[in-house]
């Protein structure tokens, strides 16, 4: 009998912004590759997780969340790239909240994906939660009439994703791997680490202040005793904010540091020294990539 062809293509996750589509993405790929905070605009710019199968290989693509209201130039340009990720894709999956109601920045998704023509996955997430707390969950069911397929899931337990990856293969062309087998994103490891940088900034400070950083990793490399030296720098808009990250007598940035460092050397297995400044800059968001 004839080997069977493999298949191979890119699946680009959509939705309104803290919908949960970096922890679906971390979920399917079995690692972190994405960073996750319960904050909208945890996610800035495409991030690529690969799955491999016997039966091929498919490539998630998490895209920044759609956000309506705010019209600053790191928003624009996160919609935008959410935008340019639904081009020369295969399947499209459109991530929702149950416990959230349609409003403006679903429609505004909604309208993005009119026009798509490849196969469309309603995937709606949070179903680990009791049925009390999925509230608008009948607004969702709904829609199902558009799509090709829904799967409910939750990116927190792993519930229904193996039938949603059955569903991705399903529909994806014959091909050959894009990447080697075992690599499970192309980020580089300077962006991958400033991410865990910047997620940690998230998870401690409050209300504007993480919006208004950017973390760029100068240094990676591994020294001769076997130690990662990582020299990072935490980039804000203005003074004030500095002296908000760093804290009273470099607290908050130490803080900040010791739980980077710690969840690095768990997933190097070496110990790391991790060098961090900060430093203002209002143009940072020019610099994006």
């Amino acid at each position: 009998m004839a080997e069977t062809q493999k298949k191979s293509g890119f699946a680009v996750m959509v939705g309104r912004s803290n919908v949960g589509k970096s922890t679906i993405l971390n979920e399917l790929v079995g690692s972190k590759v994405a960073i996750t905070t319960p904050k909208p605009q945890t996610t800035r710019l495409p991030v690529q997780g690969i799955v491999s199968r016997p039966e091929g290989q498919v490539v998630f693509v998490d895209t920044p969340g759609i956000i309506q209201k705010s019209r600053d130039s790191l928003t624009q340009r996160m919609t935008k790239s959410a935008k340019d990720s639904l081009r020369d894709i295969d399947v499209v999956l459109y991530v929702v909240d149950p416990t959230r109601h349609i409003g403006d920045e679903e429609k505004a998704v909604m309208r993005m994906l009119e026009d798509v023509t490849k196969p469309k996955f309603l995937v709606i997430n949070k179903m680990d939660l009791p049925e009390g707390e999925r509230e608008f969950q009948d607004y969702y069911d709904d829609l199902q009439g558009l799509y090709d397929g829904t799967f409910e899931v939750s990116g927190k337990t792993g519930k229904g994703l193996d039938a949603l990856l059955a569903a991705v293969f399903e529909k994806l062309p014959e091909g050959e791997p894009y990447y080697p087998e075992g690599q499970l994103t192309n980020m580089p490891s300077e962006r991958w680490v400033a991410e865990l940088i910047r997620e940690k900034l998230f998870l401690r400070l409050r209300e504007e202040v993480p919006y208004s950083t950017h973390v760029e990793v100068e240094e990676l490399e591994r020294r001769e005793d076997g130690t990662m030296y990582v020299k990072a720098t935490v980039y804000t808009t203005e003074e004030r904010y500095k002296r908000m990250i760093i804290g009273a007598r470099g607290q908050g940035i130490k803080e900040i540091g010791s739980s980077t460092r710690h969840e690095l050397e768990a997933v190097m297995q070496t110990k790391v020294f991790l060098d961090l400044n900060v430093d203002t800059d209002p143009h940072w968001v020019d610099r994006m990539e």
